[in-house]
């Protein structure tokens, strides 16, 4: 899961692999985009997320192995997001998706998420680097400003009472701080320095880094790692996936940042998952958490 070809210090392959992303065999639009099928009443979908995941893993592959095809890909997924950036309300620029989504409370489309804009910077800052396009410089200029203003201006970004600074993947009323999502999102925000250089960009991802280092006991149960923060009363645990994702997660964090506690954490959450006590009191938990709340 995670690229052992990653670079701290300079844009280059994607942290994680992304393989799977790429090898993707589901539906596809004549542009080579693909669409998710979420079934029922939402049915075939545009996901700026997945489409910025699946242009990564193709730019990983092509940065590995030099095919031509991965290279295409990974261009017509960042053309894709060239031209799907929209404004919102407040006149920020940001990838909405277009279908409701029900999480703690349903999401009304057209919604947009701070973990979107964060994985399309990701791809649009390498793609520019890659292609030299002005396009993709100007569109991850204007993709960056959510992930620096707060939720009530238009942006991705809550300040907690304590004065901490979250990047929301979901835009509720009673922020959640999911904990995937901000992760992947600050990657993005790490990236757009490696682009820029900023003193002021590395000052905000140092903000957000610190955010997670003094809440991440927050996300310790004692057995396994929580989805997010949305109660104190059910447990939101993560699934199997977003636990070992989490743990992946945090490995690169710590290499990023050279935090010891990114490290002790990744370590103390695989440890939970090699137990099978604890994967199944992770379940039941889980299951119960749906029941009551969906």
């Amino acid at each position: 899961m995670i690229n052992p070809d990653f670079q701290k210090d300079a844009l280059g392959q994607y942290y994680m692999l992304f393989y799977s992303k790429a090898q993707y065999d589901g539906y596809f639009d004549e542009s080579g985009i693909p669409l998710l099928n979420y079934r029922g009443d939402i049915g075939l979908q545009y996901n700026p997320i997945a489409i910025a995941q699946y242009g990564l893993g193709n730019y990983n592959l092509y940065a590995k192995f030099e095919r031509e095809e991965n290279k295409r890909k990974a261009i017509s997924q960042a053309d894709w997001l060239v031209e799907n950036l929209t404004q919102n309300s407040k006149g920020l620029w940001v990838w909405m998706h277009n279908f409701d989504w029900k999480y703690i409370e349903t999401l009304k489309a057209p919604w947009y998420s701070g973990l979107a804009q964060g994985q399309g910077i990701s791809l649009l800052s390498r793609v520019y680097e890659l292609t030299g396009n002005k396009l993709y410089l100007d569109t991850l200029k204007k993709a960056f400003i959510p992930l620096t203003v707060d939720v009530s201006q238009g942006g991705t970004v809550s300040v907690d009472e304590k004065g901490y600074k979250w990047i929301e993947e979901y835009i509720v009323q009673l922020p959640t701080h999911v904990l995937n999502g901000f992760l992947w999102a600050l990657f993005g925000v790490y990236d757009y320095y490696l682009f820029t250089g900023k003193n002021e960009v590395k000052r905000l991802f140092d903000s957000f880094a610190d955010t997670i280092k003094k809440n991440l006991q927050r996300y310790d149960t004692g057995f396994w790692s929580l989805y997010d923060l949305s109660s104190s009363e059910d447990l939101n645990l993560a699934s199997p996936f977003y636990h070992l994702l989490h743990i992946a997660e945090l490995k690169i964090l710590y290499k990023l940042t050279d935090m010891d506690i990114f490290e002790k954490y990744a370590e103390k959450w695989k440890l939970y998952q090699s137990k099978m006590t604890n994967r199944i009191r992770a379940l039941f938990t889980k299951g119960l958490f749906k029941l009551r709340r969906f």
